[in-house]
């Protein structure tokens, strides 16, 4: 019987591409995730869970409506960006509080502005 690919391969992944797969993220949510949750906040496992639920809805709304060709260009584009960034992390558990969750938005929003360049180019590549 044949090992899982993830067996076979798990050697040659770094610390990190291992946390990724552990977590069942890609690299882009596990980004959004550490921007939540570092420094540590308490949470439950449930509430964990919902965190990585909403780093995940976050990323899938903004490649698929957001971040559009030359969007840190128009002021229109950014706070169209910002503005889902707001909604989606207002998901957050109660844990975030109302100046915690101010804090996370704008981390959130400031690595969304420097990591995508529009129409699926960002620092993780050409998206999907």
């Amino acid at each position: 019987k044949q090992p899982p690919l993830i067996v076979k391969i798990a050697p040659d992944l770094t610390a990190e591409e291992r946390r990724g797969v552990s977590e069942n993220l890609s690299e882009e949510e596990l980004a959004i995730l550490d921007l939540l949750l570092k420094p540590s906040v308490e949470l439950t496992t449930e509430e964990r869970a919902s965190v990585k639920a909403v780093a995940h809805s976050l990323l899938e709304t903004l490649r698929r409506e957001k971040l559009i060709l030359d969007w840190r260009k128009k002021q229109q584009s950014r706070a169209a960006v910002r503005l889902t960034i707001e909604e989606t992390l207002d998901q957050l558990p109660t844990a975030f509080d109302k100046t915690l969750y101010q804090q996370k938005c704008d981390l959130v929003y400031q690595h969304v502005y420097e990591s995508y360049y529009g129409e699926g180019e960002s620092v993780y590549g050409s998206a999907a």
